[in-house]
């Protein structure tokens, strides 16, 4: 019989540079499935103790499934990355939250004795595959009123969410972009961030040969004065601006998971214990607020409270969305807990690989925080949803 109720580790997670979409991007000309590609192998160089036959799935997420980031993407990334062709795959689709549910998914698996070991990972092109390129919405959507117009574009739905909580100005959500930009730039300067950045080589037929060996969307040195002037692009006189929200980007993500005694079999690194994970639906014209029920099924699941949560990695799709969460506990726009590495907002969103993404960062606050037991990554999901994972510190020097 299978062995169920095991517990899951996050072995360890690697990301590329994340670049900015379009045709002067880092990643203009190259393609989706060799970002994935990258971060998988790095994976197993990073982890030598990992036989890689004893690899039991590869799930890879992908929002727009066509083209490169097509072709059951995580079986034939697993192939493209030499895994041995007996380790299967499989493709996930969960918009923005993509790389949280191959996450989730595998490590349900896991915990109910269908593997050992599996591979998540996640990966955008939006400069190749904008979002929502190739769709056909069924008419009936707007016909039969199943959505509100607006809930099919995120960045009205973030206006939408202003809206509905008036206290959550553009001013709020500027200081806290700026706060996002400072943390980033601080935690680069202490080489926080670049121990899980993966060098990816670059083409570029006017240029030739380079290396992306850091984020490019960071803008360092922004102020409140500079974002006040920009553009509201989904509303007359609007609270969203580019400087308040994550870009288009590119960009991929990858992560070891396992049950915990096999870990310790193989001698694997143990950064993070999951504890629950939820999703949640919220009306889709207000997408941004899903992380809000998503956490309150997480923490439920868990018998904890939020009061329990000493780290959070939210994903900063729009500043007004991480707001929402925090005012709905009661949480400062700058409290130290959340996102102290910074988030979205500077590094980007290559929508299905940031929730892999969330995860490096916990992993990391975890490690310089061992007096932390528990910490969640959280993120808003198109289409009106949100997601959570709450992981355990195995380094926390509380007691049980």
């Amino acid at each position: 019989m299978p062995q169920a109720g095991r517990n899951v580790v996050f072995v360890d997670g690697v990301r590329t540079p994340f670049g900015k979409s379009g045709p002067k991007g880092l990643y203009a000309e190259t393609r989706a499935d060799d970002l994935v590609v990258r971060v998988l192998r790095e994976l197993l160089r990073r982890n030598p103790d990992l036989p890689p036959e004893r690899i039991d799935e590869v799930a890879v997420a992908a929002t727009t499934q066509i083209g490169d980031q097509g072709l059951t993407i995580g079986r034939s990334a697993a192939l493209l990355a030499g895994l041995p062709k007996s380790v299967p795959g499989y493709s996930v689709d969960r918009m923005c939250a993509g790389a949280m549910t191959a996450a989730t998914t595998v490590a349900s698996g896991i915990g109910v004795g269908a593997y050992d070991i599996a591979l998540a990972a996640g990966v955008e092109h939006m400069g190749r595959h904008p979002m929502g390129e190739g769709v056909d919405p069924n008419p009936r959507f707007l016909a039969e009123k199943i959505v509100d117009p607006e809930a099919l574009l995120m960045g009205k739905t973030a206006e939408n969410l202003h809206d509905r909580f008036p206290q959550l100005t553009k001013e709020r959500a500027d200081a806290y972009a700026v706060a996002s930009q400072e943390k980033t730039a601080k935690a680069y300067a202490d080489g926080k961030i670049q121990p899980d950045l993966v060098p990816v080589a670059l083409r570029s037929a006017e240029h030739g040969w380079g290396l992306a060996t850091a984020d490019e969307p960071p803008r360092p040195g922004t102020s409140m004065e500079s974002l006040s002037g920009l553009k509201t692009p989904f509303r007359p006189h609007g609270r969203v601006t580019a400087g308040n929200a994550a870009g288009l980007n590119d960009g991929a993500t990858a992560a070891i998971l396992a049950a915990e005694e096999v870990a310790d079999e193989l001698g694997l690194n143990k950064k993070m214990r999951m504890v629950s994970y939820a999703f949640a639906g919220v009306e889709p014209e207000v997408m941004g607020y899903g992380p809000v029920p998503a956490t309150e099924k997480a923490l439920a699941k868990a018998g904890l409270s939020i009061d329990d949560i000493g780290l959070f990695e939210i994903n900063e799709a729009f500043a007004v969305q991480v707001l929402s969460m925090l005012d709905f506990y009661g949480i400062a726009d700058d409290d130290p807990r959340v996102n102290p590495m910074g988030g979205a907002i500077a590094v980007g969103h290559p929508l299905a690989s940031s929730g892999i993404r969330l995860m490096t960062y916990l992993a990391r606050d975890f490690a310089d925080h061992p007096e932390v037991r528990y910490g969640i990554t959280s993120m808003c999901i198109g289409l009106g949803m949100g997601g959570t994972v709450i992981w355990e510190n195995p380094n926390h020097t509380q007691e049980a």
